[in-house]
């Protein structure tokens, strides 16, 4: 391909990368709390598909300071599925912010993006067994 031919696209797929101090541990939480289990494996490395999307939990020494939603999971019914994760286990954050606040877990968020068809959005957050900040979102249309 020419370089300067921008006809093709150079990427084609978008796959989140997050990292596990203990892979193992990462393992039964997703498994045990979230319902997911890998499709495949390599050494240091879980491969999970999800509603057509792949994410990979990988060994790493480091870990995210989890100050920022690092992978958001959509739901068509938010209170459900927060009621079926505490169940199994999760907990969910609360945040009390300027012009942001949960309640019972949940924040109602203004605006939504205009492909998504939505006018706005309810959201809620917990963190997986590596600090890991995950979201769980339903657009309110």
């Amino acid at each position: 391909m020419n370089k300067d031919d921008t006809s093709a696209p150079v990427l084609v797929r978008v796959a989140t990368r997050l990292p596990a101090q203990d892979l193992e541990r990462a393992r039964r939480f997703y498994s045990e709390k979230l319902g997911l289990d890998p499709v495949d494996e390599r050494p240091g490395g879980l491969l999970y598909r999800c509603g057509g999307a792949e994410f990979v939990l990988f060994r790493s020494t480091g870990s995210s300071p989890g100050t920022f939603t690092q992978m958001a999971l959509e739901v068509e019914d938010i209170e459900a599925a927060v009621a079926e994760l505490r169940r199994r286990g999760v907990v969910f954050e609360e945040v009390d912010a300027p012009g942001f606040r949960t309640r019972g877990g949940i924040a109602e968020i203004e605006g939504n993006y205009p492909s998504k068809g939505a006018r706005g959005e309810r959201g809620a957050w917990f963190r997986d067994s590596e600090g890991n900040l995950l979201g769980v979102g339903e657009p309110v249309v």
